[in-house]
């Protein structure tokens, strides 16, 4: 039987966007880029710390604004996904003076030239399911230890679809990812390249991962959800919130055979600076101090591995399923190698397939500069070599369908898996020529024509425009067809030239959406597009 519709994977991504936890006091001198999340607190001070962090710390930044105001020290904090803290680490030239991420495991993979010290965990929080309450009772996961194979059972037996992050892109969906094999190996010591090999392993884990769907699809649709797999801390803060709004709130569940630790290392990048490095000193101390140490606790994240404060007991409630009392043992992550190889297999061959659509922008107001950036974008994606550098590579069996339009879409092409044929597609990209007017919704419509071929239960659909978004054409004629359709497909725009949102805001609303600027961030835009981020 169906469930009924629960949107907490919305309401997750407003939780991280808006920060749960403390917020900076009104009298605070900072400053925040609304499409990134970045944020500076300045106070005037001499010394400035570039943070670069992931974006669940989002959620402590009014305790960052505390310690910038009391001490004089300014913070800037840039916020990215795992993988680009990784591959940041990796670099020559490292342009930060700190780096805290989720896990440790994005400092060991990073920084093989060891030039990050004085890294300590802030706070600790495990990896969990958040189920519908009454769903959880009637799983019979209530109130006793469950499994992977549990879960795995209940999601064969189609009584529960859940949502989680991109296990390339996100540190909790990789914990999951991680934990999920590491169960369905049979609770190895480690696991090992040569345990990736073990048969059947493919077929479970790709039936696993089939009950998820991509990061995008989980922010910005409603669809017939049950449960996320996210931090424990973020559960109670959408349990907080959904109990405000009188809603069923979800029930944590602890898969004892696969639980996964975000541990949040915060680490200084040693460039010689000794004034930094004692200021990071000064931050590090400040944020593990007992006092703040236990606001960190306020917003549902442990501080240590056994236990909470008897102060912060109500923020762990029992009824939610929360065990702040459980002893937490982890898994034993895999060696970089090992990880990098689980995470190749996971984009090309256990996730779930995505079928999109790209309306490539070929009108006259996109020649020079606009065109060149657009071929450039498509790049990244349809040469795998390059894909292959942000794991943003095919899968076997996923489409990609190609419309150039201008004024009317010219024609459609299109390739089927990670081969030759997906390559061929940039050939097509680079001989077309920017002439013409544009219609933009034209080419969407007819995107979504092209949709009605295929089983969209078997993908990960989108639709995703490269364009400067100034268009003509019938914004109500493409809404009547849109709803028409039936079906929640996302129309994401990617901006190139000179760009006017204006228009692309109007059909990423209509369908659930956003408008990234690839001018701006390209690989950053393509992960969150086709549900990486």
């Amino acid at each position: 039987m169906k469930r009924a519709v629960l949107s907490v994977c919305i309401l997750a991504l407003a939780l991280i966007l808006t920060a749960c936890g403390p917020t900076p006091s009104d009298s605070a001198v900072s400053t925040g880029d609304s499409a990134s999340g970045d944020h500076a607190f300045d106070y005037g001070g001499d010394v400035t710390l570039r943070i670069l962090s992931g974006s669940e710390n989002q959620e402590l930044e009014g305790i960052l604004d505390d310690f910038a105001r009391e001490r004089g020290v300014n913070i800037e904090m840039e916020y990215q996904g795992s993988l680009d803290i990784m591959r940041t680490l990796q670099g020559e030239v490292i342009e930060y003076d700190a780096v805290w991420p989720a896990s440790s495991l994005w400092l060991t993979a990073g920084d093989t030239q060891y030039r990050v010290k004085h890294a300590q965990s802030i706070s600790i929080t495990p990896v969990v399911f958040g189920i519908r309450q009454s769903l959880a009772e009637e799983l019979g996961f209530v109130g006793r230890e469950v499994s992977v194979s549990d879960l795995l059972s209940a999601i064969q037996a189609g009584e529960l679809e859940f949502c989680m992050t991109s296990a390339t892109q996100s540190n909790s969906g990789c914990s999951a990812y991680i934990g999920f094999l590491y169960a369905l190996l049979g609770n190895p010591d480690v696991i090992t390249s040569e345990s990736l090999q073990t048969p059947g392993l493919s077929e479970q884990i790709t039936q696993l991962l089939s009950g998820s769907s991509d990061w995008l699809k989980d922010l910005f649709l409603t669809g017939g959800y049950d449960a996320m797999v996210n931090y424990e801390c973020l559960i109670i803060s959408a349990n907080q919130e959904l109990e405000e709004r009188g809603e069923e709130t979800l029930y944590a569940v602890y898969p004892y055979d696969g639980l996964s630790i975000a541990d949040s290392p915060l680490g200084y990048v040693d460039n010689g600076d000794t004034e930094k490095e004692q200021a990071f000193l000064d931050l590090q101390e400040y944020l593990l101090s007992d006092e703040v140490q236990s606001e960190i606790q306020r917003t549902g994240r442990r501080t240590g591995y056994e236990g909470v404060s008897a102060e912060n007991a109500d923020v762990f409630r029992a009824d939610w399923g929360v065990q702040p009392d459980r002893v937490l043992s982890p898994i034993r992550m895999p060696s970089t190698d090992v990880l990098m190889e689980c995470l190749d297999l996971y984009q090309t061959e256990f996730r779930k397939p995505s079928l999109t659509v790209y309306c490539l922008d070929y009108s006259g107001s996109m020649e020079g500069t606009g065109r060149e950036q657009m071929v450039e974008a498509m790049s990244q994606i349809l040469i795998q070599e390059n894909a292959e550098q942000n794991l943003l590579q095919a899968s076997e069996h996923e489409v990609n369908i190609l419309i150039p339009f201008e004024g009317y879409p010219r024609d459609v092409y299109t390739a089927v898996g990670n081969g030759g044929e997906l390559e061929a597609l940039y050939t097509q990209v680079e001989a077309e020529e920017a002439v013409g007017g544009t219609d933009i919704y034209y080419a969407a419509m007819e995107g979504l024509r092209q949709l009605k071929n295929y089983d969209l239960s078997q993908y990960t659909p989108a639709i995703i425009l490269l364009t400067d978004g100034v268009s003509d054409g019938s914004f109500s004629d493409f809404r009547d067809g849109y709803e028409a359709f039936g079906a929640d497909v996302p129309v994401f725009s990617i901006m190139f030239g000179s760009a006017d949102p204006t228009q692309l805001e109007e059909l990423a609303e209509l369908t659930h959406a956003r408008v990234f600027d690839g001018r701006e961030d390209l690989i950053g835009a393509f992960r969150s597009v086709k549900g990486y981020n």
